[in-house]
């Protein structure tokens, strides 16, 4: 098992000098990947374009670019382009989104998110093969069949004619895409108690690719709190929760509630939602399992961690990211620093 940093999204309280520096530490640690991600504020690539040109080894990820973000074709540009600025080291995370954000942000319907993933990912991979892009799909159409455009082909050469696609899935339909088109997973509150029913799901979409789970990269984000009270820990992990579990997406349409309920919390899915729609944040918080946060992250001093970390790895895992819960700059280096000798105690490590 390898370790990656999620480093998010840019927020009031961290700066693009912060990220840096935590990839830089990150990069020198041995970390395979670092991760940003994209939904109303602070774009992807414009990150890991940046990122990139100051590290040396470490990969630079997209989790995500958002697909009713740009175009399958501008997609392709921008990953061939990163991926010639950092010497081969991009890989491509996609998503869908949500409605509220797909809709009210970039005005692109929603409906038949599966469909438009599937067609999306074959115009990137043709695009960056530099092959000629003609494709006629249901949502997608190159050229448009009632105008002067032709078929093209990507204007310049990166490195390589595969850039690893990672799909960012949470559903058992799109788990399954995933496996059949995608080279890996972008997973969020990924547990090893309830990995397999997910895996489940992988592993039919890759026997309908005919590939096996082997190859796979199974990439779940995963909070982090080094501290010797594990509750203490809890406490700093529990309005990331709520807000996704009760506050992403509608009350008909959370994908992360509806994943909470899988994993057999559906009672207290139910109830953080309600508590977080009627804007009593606070109650939601509280309303969280400590099971569901225990369960879901890295918590507790570093033996604890690593303990955790091998169950993580007979669970499938091959890539733990990890996403940090601390108050600063240098105590986000100190954690990354503990991970990685957790990393080393476990002995799952490669």
């Amino acid at each position: 098992m390898r370790l990656g940093l999620n480093l998010g999204y840019q927020t009031a309280w961290s700066t693009p000098f912060d990220h840096l520096a935590l990839a830089q530490e990150a990069d020198r640690l041995g970390y395979s990947v670092v991760w940003a991600a994209e939904a109303y504020g602070s774009d992807s690539p414009s990150m890991l374009a940046w990122i990139a040109g100051q590290t040396e080894r470490i990969d630079v990820g997209a989790a995500v670019m958002q697909i009713p973000a740009r175009t399958p074709a501008m997609t392709a540009m921008t990953a061939a382009t990163i991926d010639t600025l950092s010497g081969g080291r991009f890989r491509l995370g996609l998503g869908v989104s949500g409605p509220q954000v797909s809709e009210g942000w970039h005005g692109v319907r929603f409906a038949k998110p599966l469909a438009r993933t599937r067609e999306y990912v074959d115009i990137v991979k043709l695009a960056v093969a530099r092959k000629e892009v003609a494709y006629d799909g249901e949502h997608y159409a190159l050229p448009l069949p009632d105008g002067p455009g032709k078929a093209l082909r990507l204007g310049f050469h990166p490195p390589r004619e595969h850039i690893p696609i990672y799909l960012a899935a949470v559903g058992p339909k799109n788990l399954e895409l995933a496996g059949e088109i995608a080279d890996g997973w972008l997973a969020v509150f990924y547990s090893p108690e309830f990995a397999e029913e997910h895996l489940a799901s992988v592993r039919a979409g890759r026997a309908a690719a005919g590939k096996e789970l082997a190859g796979f990269d199974v990439v779940p984000s995963v909070p982090v709190v080094v501290g010797d009270d594990i509750a203490t820990c809890a406490e700093l992990v529990r309005w990331y929760a709520a807000l996704y579990v009760g506050g992403m997406g509608s009350r008909k349409q959370n994908f992360y509630n509806q994943l909470a309920t899988r994993m057999g919390y559906g009672d207290a899915a139910r109830e953080v939602q309600d508590l977080y729609l009627a804007k009593r944040q606070r109650d939601a918080a509280a309303a969280v399992p400590m099971e569901f946060i225990d369960r879901t992250s890295l918590l507790g001093p570093k033996e604890r961690i690593a303990e955790r970390m091998r169950e993580y790895a007979a669970a499938g895992v091959t890539t733990l990211s990890v996403s940090l819960f601390v108050a600063d700059r240098e105590s986000g280096v100190q954690t990354l620093r503990t991970v990685a000798e957790a990393l080393e105690l476990s002995g799952v490590g490669e």
